[in-house]
């Protein structure tokens, strides 16, 4: 037997190997799919919310058993896979669809992903108000939505329909945004730059220091950009990685929105209450009276609970010129005693008090 045939056999060797572990992967993932059909018989699915808690705390409990051999990158791929698994076991049982803010390869779709997994029964709409309407006719079991950026602040699409439409948040995905400029043609090609509103807003400075010239255009979304800039070498799109590789574009610049730790933060709309984790918090929507000192009185609940303020938004009250409603949110869960005190206390203060929902802290 020569070098060369001990090589091969080697090679067949672990070959055969590789296939014995994904026909035990395949199996387990099989496993998988009947406990949660059993799970969806019995009506004890988890939530995605809690789904996705429980998925973390897995690849927490295997980083404890084998650290520091994992690093943090390969728990985070680790996650995405479980994330994968999930949404592929979900749509084996026809959970429901997840509406999003479209179309394909748009910031929204990303984050969607992340967090229900790729393998979702994903429905995009054109308009935050229609994934709204999709979660409250049933027609998808849950919705996701921008709701605040940490460069522009609010979404008041977002914002004023949760203003409009009782409507519950079951999650939170916080998602680093890293604009990229793509184009079909070279950068001296370049004459007009598209994208949405937003995107151009978060890379200003950077488009004014580089294209002076450029024209800038503003379309419905990220991905739309990226579509007119691969039937023209004169546009260029500021869009995702992901839309220029779906388009066929190259990637001008990377990186260039004018904040390194730009993050929009999106809201899960759905049915599901999610139950304590332990690290988790709660929105509330509220309207006082229009006179002097209601605002103040009705925040001291807060801080006589102990709860501390992540979020307190102002939006204009749609019935009555010059009066408010408030968004706010607090570290805990509404099943906590100190959040039903405040809650109670608030409910004597106001006009108008919605719980938005209780849900588990998002992690970047």
């Amino acid at each position: 037997m020569s070098a060369n045939d001990s090589l091969f056999d080697q090679t067949d060797d672990n070959t055969e190997a590789l296939r014995q572990i994904d026909r035990r992967l395949l199996s387990i993932i099989h496993q998988r799919d009947q406990v949660v059909q059993t799970l969806v018989t019995e009506g004890r699915l988890p939530a995605v919310g809690q789904e996705n808690l429980l998925l973390d705390r897995t690849v927490q409990d295997f980083a404890s058993e084998i650290a520091p051999a994992v690093d943090e990158a390969s728990l985070k791929s680790f996650s995405s896979i479980l994330r994968h698994v999930s949404s592929h076991s979900r749509r084996q049982v026809h959970v429901g669809a997840v509406a999003f803010l479209g179309p394909k390869y748009s910031y929204s779709h990303l984050a969607a992903i992340k967090h229900f997994g790729d393998s979702a029964d994903f429905a995009p709409v054109a308009s935050i108000p229609a994934v709204f309407d999709a979660v409250h006719r049933g027609d998808a079991l849950s919705g996701l939505v921008p709701i605040e950026n940490s460069t522009d602040g609010r979404i008041v699409d977002t914002l004023g329909m949760f203003v409009r439409r009782h409507m519950q948040i079951c999650g939170e995905v916080l998602l680093p945004i890293h604009h990229n400029l793509l184009a079909s043609g070279t950068r001296d090609q370049i004459h007009e730059i598209h994208s949405k509103p937003q995107a151009l807003s978060q890379c200003r400075n950077w488009l004014a220091a580089n294209f002076p010239a450029a024209t800038l255009i503003e379309v419905s979304s990220t991905t739309a950009a990226a579509e007119s800039a691969s039937m023209s070498p004169h546009i260029g799109a500021v869009a995702s990685l992901a839309a220029g590789q779906a388009y066929g574009l190259s990637v001008i610049n990377s990186d260039i929105e004018d904040r390194k730790d730009n993050v929009t933060r999106f809201a899960v709309l759905g049915k599901d209450e999610c139950e304590p984790t332990g690290e988790d918090k709660t929105s509330l929507l509220f309207q006082v009276e229009h006179q002097p000192g209601a605002l103040a009185q009705a925040m001291t609940v807060f801080s006589d609970a102990e709860l501390n303020l992540t979020w307190i938004e102002s939006f204009p009250s749609p019935d009555s010129r010059n009066e408010y409603l408030f968004f706010v949110e607090f570290s805990g869960h509404r099943a906590d005693p100190n959040v039903q005190t405040a809650i109670g206390n608030l409910g004597t203060m106001t006009r108008r008090l919605e719980v938005l929902g209780s849900y588990p802290v998002a992690k970047l």
